[in-house]
């Protein structure tokens, strides 16, 4: 019998959200399962992942295999470079102490790159929303100078035209001076 760590879906239709569960290979895919170890919520950005590491990384040392989607899952939240740091250990080449070092370190670089990212689509995303608004707002200028430029013909032609009457009407009375 082979243990894998997979996702197990929830939620509802064209909306996901996972838990990742370690089970049987045979299992089916949202059903029985031996342990939960966190979720994964791929609607938000960047896709939210609460895993924990201690549980995940003893499944990993007891040889349980991740699907593909989870070795990404798994490498993205640093189990697997943890795997790595204490098969150094066991293998003599530094100690514990040493491998959580390095693995603060880049845990910490890892969570500024996170950062990093949500900062810049917050940006985007704000920058985005931003000409929208402004587009509609031209958009609306450029209707109401059309509107506008449109009126203003109308009222020169009503004032020539007045014009135009006065001046019939001064000739007309000119003419029956004269007579």
């Amino acid at each position: 019998m082979s243990v894998k760590i997979r996702l197990q879906r929830h939620g509802s239709k064209k909306r996901p959200f996972y838990f990742i569960v370690v089970a049987n290979s045979t299992a089916p895919r949202d059903g029985k399962f031996i342990e939960k170890l966190g979720t994964y919520n791929p609607l938000s950005i960047p896709a939210t992942v609460r895993l924990n590491r201690e549980r995940s990384l003893h499944w990993l040392q007891k040889g349980a295999q991740p699907t593909n989607t989870c070795r990404r899952i798994l490498s993205f939240k640093g189990v697997l470079y943890l795997k790595h740091l204490m098969r150094g250990v066991t293998l003599g080449l530094f100690d514990e102490k040493t491998a959580w070092e390095k693995f603060e370190n880049w845990n910490g670089e890892h969570e500024e790159i996170v950062a990093r990212r949500q900062e810049t689509h917050r940006k985007h995303k704000q920058e985005k929303r931003h000409a929208v608004v402004s587009e509609s707002v031209r958009r609306v200028e450029e209707k109401n100078a059309a509107r506008a430029a449109a009126a203003t013909p109308q009222d020169e032609a009503t004032e020539e035209t007045g014009g135009e009457e006065t001046a019939n009407e001064e000739t007309a009375s000119a003419s029956a001076e004269n007579e």
